[in-house]
């Protein structure tokens, strides 16, 4: 499994724990930060080849 994949199934579901829980904000954010760091990885890898 590449690593942009991982990277953007842990996001998703740190973006749905945020959303469900009481420390929301937080999980959020770092959900949104490893979603955005999966793409800008996905597209680096895309443009390498």
């Amino acid at each position: 499994m590449p690593l942009w994949l991982i990277l953007i199934l842990i996001g998703v579901v740190l973006v749905v724990l945020g959303i469900a829980t009481e420390i929301g904000m937080f999980l959020l954010w770092i959900g949104v930060v490893v979603l955005v760091i999966s793409l800008v990885l996905a597209l680096v890898n895309r443009s390498k080849t």
